[in-house]
């Protein structure tokens, strides 16, 4: 029995079936361990039904309504996202189970669950801090969360053609993109949507954003990094007179002429990190480096 009674926010994607032993691990550890257990609203159906209303749980919450001493994401990196964007500024520590796919924020195993709530109870873990980044609109309302662990990304409508972005750099104008989109990634966001467009990774503490276009229509526009205290602004053109921005995958339509500006957020994502894994060892699973494909 753990000696201290710490409490656990619990997400996970109500959409994807999740393995059912490795749900029914997490819980059970957790009931060994007399910890409080919160479960997002949304996902706590889907969880009756695969574990047949064996379990039981301390308090059901909605949206960002909890308080808790650590947040547990059950899933991919997707859902480690939105656990992320509910915790926003509470500073709570989130842990990520990867019962998804690839899983660069998502990196415990479910087989090692037990032995990272054990580090936790035993204080034998670190805590990885991320920097966040915020988008401002001039005159139109986001509609949802303006933060991001990831990535901005100004995009053009599935049915539409270029867009054309005028970034500006603390004010002074940097050029003219004519592209499909533009993401505007942290050093977390670097193995995401940036790098499948052909930008650089960026170590998680390297204090950088990267601007990266996508598929643009000069070849010579290249990512482009500066240093995260500065303040980027964007204006947009579009034939279709909207375009999309995706906030971590948030996608919302904003009209043309909506000014926006993407600036460090003033508080950072803090993420449970084992003192067995390392970024670099994570790069080289998750990206196979060193493989011998030719098996």
């Amino acid at each position: 029995m753990a000696e201290k009674k710490l409490s656990f926010a619990i997400f996970g994607n109500e959409r994807q079936a999740l393995e059912t032993t490795h749900l029914r691990e997490v819980f059970d550890y957790l009931t060994l361990c007399e910890a409080q257990i919160f479960v997002e609203e949304n996902f706590y159906a889907s969880l009756c039904k695969a574990l047949n209303n064996e379990i039981k749980v301390s308090n059901i919450f909605k949206g960002d309504d909890f308080d808790t001493d650590y947040a547990i994401s059950l899933g991919g990196d997707g859902t480690f996202l939105r656990a992320a964007s509910k915790v926003g500024a509470k500073k709570i520590p989130i842990i990520g189970v990867n019962m998804g796919r690839l899983g660069f924020l998502a990196n415990v195993l479910p087989s090692e669950f037990k032995e990272t709530l054990d580090d936790i109870y035993n204080g034998n873990f670190d805590i990885d801090e991320r920097s966040v980044i915020k988008l401002e609109s001039e005159n139109e309302a986001i509609g949802t969360s303006p933060y991001a662990l990831n990535d901005i990304s100004i995009l053009k409508r599935d049915n539409a053609s270029m867009i054309t972005l005028h970034a500006s750099i603390d004010g002074e104008y940097l050029v003219t993109y004519q592209a499909d989109g533009l993401i505007v990634s942290t050093p977390t966001g670097s193995t995401a949507y940036s790098l499948s467009n052909g930008g650089p990774i960026i170590v998680p503490r390297g204090g950088i954003l990267c601007l990266t276009p996508v598929a643009p229509h000069s070849l010579n526009l290249r990512p482009i990094v500066f240093s995260d205290d500065v303040v980027i602004h964007l204006e947009v053109e579009s034939r279709s007179h909207n375009y999309l921005v995706a906030i971590d995958g948030r996608s919302v339509k904003l009209k043309e002429g909506t000014t926006l500006t993407i600036r460090k957020a003033p508080f950072v994502t803090r993420i449970v990190k084992r003192r067995c894994h390392s970024y670099f060892s994570t790069l080289r699973t998750k990206l196979m480096w060193g493989a011998d494909l030719r098996k």
